[in-house]
């Protein structure tokens, strides 16, 4: 029988139940703690699939309702440019000061 702890609870950044809930046992109370300690929900889907995970353990782990677990806000996620891009901006910014 597989352990609970070895279940994945973001799968974006590979992280564990166990993991998890040992940030809680070293304290942690809210989603964005265990998040800067593990990076889970820092993902490709930004703890969309495992920020209720997440909550449901603090919930559970301290007694409180989990709508008094402090979610997150969601942060737009970055986009990613060319090099080339940032160089013509570049080039773009030089030309104007020059004029």
């Amino acid at each position: 029988m597989k352990n609970r702890n070895d279940e994945i609870i973001c799968r974006c950044e590979d992280v564990t139940l166990g993991q998890v809930r040992q940030c809680i046992a070293d304290g942690c109370r809210t989603i964005d703690e265990i998040k800067h300690v593990t990076r889970a929900g820092m993902g490709p889907c930004q703890g969309r699939t495992c920020r209720m995970l997440i909550a449901k353990e603090i919930s559970m782990a301290y007694g409180i309702p989990i709508e008094e677990v402090m979610l997150p806000a969601f942060r737009i996620p970055a986009v990613p440019i060319s090099i080339e891009a940032l160089s013509d901006a570049c080039r773009e910014d030089q030309l104007l000061e020059q004029k």
